[in-house]
């Protein structure tokens, strides 16, 4: 099953994730389909919180990849997400 999920990547206590496409069986942090977005929660603009491609996401949707939890409770936090180039 294909899931879209976080990845960490960032150092100690600054945590910044990377939204990735992936294989459920793969490690939180391993190898990865494509990267559509990233996510930094310690971001002082708001604006710059959430970075998300909504074309590859909705692709990946249509596809049957199923979202994390925390992807979509990030979606629906932030409907006026910007979109990654």
């Amino acid at each position: 099953m294909v899931k879209i999920r976080l990845a960490r990547v960032g150092t100690k206590k600054t945590p910044i994730y990377r939204v990735v496409v992936t294989d459920s069986r793969a490690p939180r942090d391993g190898k990865h389909i494509e990267l559509i977005g990233l996510y930094d929660p310690r971001a002082k603009d708001a604006s710059k919180t959430l970075v998300l491609d909504r074309d590859r996401l909705s692709h990946w949707q249509k596809v049957g990849a199923q979202l994390s939890e925390e992807v979509t409770n990030l979606v629906k936090r932030n409907p006026a997400v910007a979109v990654a180039s």
